[in-house]
């Protein structure tokens, strides 16, 4: 297990993490310090835990509006793989209406020809 010395509020916390995961923890740490530094220079000096409270349901309330938009994101995703699936099953839909127009003219295309091909050669002269 990794070891890192966050700072955050300009006290050193050394903390454990997993290998390789040192500067996520070093860049999760400098942002909640921003939220930190932030609350401090708006309310002063009114005590590390209820600071380090504030930013935590700072950095929750952002969380939260994080899965809204996410929850957002996904219903209308979902809404357009169904509207997509709706237009496919259409299109193929159409495909096979087109497909079996072209197997019934085709078939009468052949029986045409095949009529043609079984008169008398002779036959067709007689008729003009």
């Amino acid at each position: 297990m990794a070891q890192v010395t966050v700072t955050i509020d300009g006290k050193a916390y050394r903390m454990a993490c997993e290998e390789g995961q040192e500067a996520h923890l070093v860049e999760l740490a400098t942002r909640f310090d921003n939220y930190v530094s932030h609350l401090k220079s708006q309310f002063g000096e009114i005590g590390d835990l209820r600071i380090t409270v504030m930013a935590g349901i700072m950095v929750m309330d952002e969380l939260s509006e994080m899965n809204r938009k996410i929850a957002e994101l996904e219903r209308e995703l979902a809404g357009l793989r169904e509207g997509r699936d709706t237009a496919d099953a259409g299109n193929r839909r159409k495909e096979e209406l087109l497909a079996a127009t072209i197997a019934e003219l085709a078939e009468r295309l052949n029986a045409i020809t095949r009529k043609l091909t079984a008169r008398p050669s002779g036959t067709a002269a007689q008729e003009s």
